[in-house]
């Protein structure tokens, strides 16, 4: 009985707790209980040391699943500006160096932007997820979101580039949206609803 609970729970590779609450909503009511790595402090920090969102996302799943017995969900999300040639990519959260605030990388990227024009502004945002089961396998989704950067931050909700990534659709940044907006559109609630189609089939 002890092992049926233990792998019905769902670690979520992150100690991002604003991404560990979006991923909580977006995946309720799955038959899975899901927890951040506050519940497993012995699991250590896992470095990003992939070339591709894919190998980061796989690479934070697959070591907590070893870690701990549990499925686990891994992500790595990036936003790529045409502009500036898909940066910052890879290195979204850490634009503008190692342990920096998500206003520091925003004031960077309003920097390599300041003479650009708001058309030429295309960005998007993708966000690749990995679910590793305790048996080993494993499963990998993507969403994508495009959009634009904005002039200026606008907004106060959501986190990381929120302010900046404007959708012309609803002519807001993510930052002007509520969470159940958010949560209609975003990049990681496409990914997302691929994971919960995966949860709800097992």
């Amino acid at each position: 009985m002890e092992i049926f609970f233990k792998v019905r729970d769902l670690i979520v590779a992150s100690g991002n707790s604003h991404k560990v609450g979006e991923i909580k909503a977006l995946l309720k009511g799955i038959p899975f209980s899901i927890f951040s790595l506050e519940k497993y402090p012995n699991v250590p920090e896992i470095e990003e040391t992939g070339n591709t969102y894919q190998e980061n996302a796989l690479l934070k799943a697959v070591q907590v699943s070893n870690m701990t017995g549990c499925w686990a969900l891994g992500d790595d999300t990036g936003l790529e500006v045409e502009a500036i040639g898909g940066q910052p990519g890879l290195y979204s959260a850490r634009f503008a160096g190692e342990g920096v605030t998500f206003k520091e990388n925003n004031d960077k990227l309003l920097g390599l932007l300041k003479d650009v024009p708001e058309e030429k502004r295309k960005a998007n945002f993708y966000c690749v997820m990995a679910l590793a089961e305790p048996t080993g396998k494993t499963h990998v989704v993507e969403g994508k979101v495009s959009g634009r950067i904005s002039m200026d931050p606008r907004g106060e909700q959501g986190f990381g580039y929120d302010p900046l990534f404007f959708l012309p659709e609803l002519n807001k940044t993510f930052a002007e949206m509520n969470p159940a907006e958010k949560n209609k559109f975003s990049h990681r609630a496409r990914a997302l609803e691929k994971v919960r189609e995966i949860l709800l089939s097992i």
